[in-house]
């Protein structure tokens, strides 16, 4: 399982990624809760994806990034968050966190 919470930024929302794996372990299983309505919708669309289908661009490309289109900022870190809780629970990364710092 991967925990992730992230701080969109200047906006104010933080939104809660839950990520777990499915109990036959192809999927990965998502909650999403944020304060922000574009990132609600997001989460209406991700209750479970295809972990190997994430973690490229190949074929469809990720759903999570599909679905970011929903989004009406393009520079919200919030579908890259998603994708690495997906990548840990998925057992494909090592939980570190990630930063970007702007000054």
């Amino acid at each position: 399982m991967a925990e992730a919470e992230i701080n969109a930024g200047i906006c104010g929302y933080t939104t809660r990624v839950t990520a777990s794996r499915s109990p036959e372990g192809e999927r990965v299983l998502l909650t999403i809760t944020s304060g922000c309505p574009w990132v609600q919708k997001i989460a209406a669309d991700l209750s479970d994806v295809d972990p190997m289908r994430e973690i490229t661009y190949r074929g469809e490309g990720p759903q999570v990034l599909a679905t970011a289109r929903l989004l009406r900022h393009p520079a919200c870190p919030v579908p890259s968050g998603i994708l690495r809780a997906v990548e840990i629970a998925a057992g494909l990364a090592l939980p570190k966190d990630i930063y970007i710092k702007l000054e």
